[in-house]
């Protein structure tokens, strides 16, 4: 399934004409025990420019046990006594623990025209929404429809970049891009978007459903594949729509992320019959292991040696050695954690359950 790609500008310029006609935006986050992140969020939702009386945002607490309710109102209280207009409303979803039954909590309380999504660990930059709306509103050449929008556009995707991080496991989930968007909208059954940065139309919603809320993983590509299967729908991919995101720094953190992949596949495959990821076996981890110690270690030994006397090498180059050295046995790990999750898995039945959303007219005014 093509997807379409819009590569815009760094910094949105729309003259002030153009940013009274957007279209109204809730922007909803799921949060669960998320209260080192929420003051690093709020900065960045208050640093947004999109018009600030054509968004809101809302922030549903998934259960949370830790300081998250009490920082919420602790941020309402704070916003209430400033100058600033944005607007932040505070939900809760307690009856069913999902980031997906979070989000539904939040699409229940809004009319916008457009969704939009992200997580609370996420650092959207201050010209994300712009970028992320933009697709919608591109003028097509359709005056019979309506020159401003466009409706061929249920979905749109925007870019996912790492944080910065210091640890042996966040460089090599940044060496290989683990976070980007590229590699869920090349997927051979159809394109589709993490919701750690993602935009859905109302409509298309109101056709399709909601996510699944008893899913645990893999609602994004669920709600995505529904969308695109109607025909009436296309995601694009608007790279400079970015969110930044933390890579896991530990490995209880890694076998749970690469988990989670897992049980993702086993998930969509029983949805919609997708092919399962190749499991490890022993024989690739034994093929593996030997090019590694045969081929792999003497090659990288060798470089290092050619390049600076190891007497002299410095802490970056012994990094990036390091790094070198472990790059395919992490490999493994990952592939094997993904494994287990996808063989010890299955699909809850409740978990097939598609939320409706009753259609709403859209709100033009917030």
């Amino acid at each position: 399934m093509k997807f379409y790609c819009l590569c815009a500008m760094e910094t949105v310029s729309l003259p002030e004409s153009d940013l009274t006609s957007l279209p109204t935006v809730s922007v909803i986050v799921p949060i669960y025990n998320g209260e080192a992140d929420l003051p690093e969020l709020i900065q960045c939702l208050q640093a947004q420019r999109y018009p600030t009386d054509r968004v809101e945002y809302l922030l549903v607490d998934n259960g949370s046990r830790d300081r998250t309710s009490e920082l919420l109102q602790s941020i309402l209280h704070s916003l209430s006594l400033t100058q600033d207009n944005i607007r932040v409303r505070v939900l809760s979803e307690t009856q069913i623990q999902s980031s997906y039954a979070a989000r539904n909590c939040g699409i229940r309380a809004t009319s916008s025209e457009i969704l939009a999504f992200t997580d609370a660990d996420c650092r959207p930059q201050p010209d994300w929404l712009l970028h992320l709306v933009q697709p919608f509103v591109q003028k097509v050449g359709q005056p019979e429809i309506d020159p401003e929008i466009n409706l061929e556009i249920g979905v749109v995707a925007g870019e996912i970049l790492p944080l910065s991080g210091n640890t042996l496991l966040e460089r090599y989930a940044d060496r290989h891009e683990i976070l980007s968007q590229r590699h869920t909208l090349s997927h051979s059954f159809y394109s589709y978007g993490q919701t750690a940065n993602l935009a859905v139309r109302r409509q298309a919603l109101e056709q399709v459903g909601s996510f699944r809320p008893w899913l645990t993983t893999g609602g994004d590509a669920d709600l995505c594949w529904r969308i695109q299967q109607t025909g009436s729908w296309q995601l694009q991919y608007a790279e400079q729509a970015i969110v930044q995101h933390r890579h896991r720094s530990t490995c209880r953190e890694l076998r749970h992320q690469w988990m989670r992949y897992g049980r993702s596949n086993r998930y969509l495959h029983e949805l919609y019959g997708v092919t399962l990821e190749q499991s490890l076996t022993a024989r690739e981890v034994v093929y593996r292991l030997g090019r590694w110690l045969v081929k792999e270690i003497p090659l990288v030994c060798r470089q290092s040696l050619s390049q600076q006397n190891t007497s002299r090498l410095n802490a970056s180059r012994l990094q990036t050695w390091i790094d070198s050295m472990l790059d395919t046995p992490i490999g493994l790990l990952c592939r094997y954690w993904r494994t287990v999750g996808q063989q010890q898995t299955k699909l809850p039945e409740m978990a097939r359950h598609i939320e409706p959303l009753p259609v709403a007219a859209p709100a033009r005014n917030l």
